[in-house]
């Protein structure tokens, strides 16, 4: 299975699955869908609805 990227459409940063982001505890290879609700983006503070799945 492939893992996707999710973009945050307020400011631009991106959360890459396989790189996951283990600054902020969760590991590398985490899906978009195992990130709890609460998840802020690092960058802007905006919630995991302000996301959207990117091809890159």
């Amino acid at each position: 299975m492939e893992f996707k990227s999710y973009m945050c459409v307020i400011c631009g940063w991106i959360y890459e699955e396989e790189e996951g982001l283990p600054d902020e505890g969760i590991p590398a290879g985490t899906r978009w869908e195992d990130i709890p609700d609460s998840f802020t983006c690092p960058e802007c503070g905006a919630g995991k609805d302000d996301f959207e799945m990117i091809e890159i």
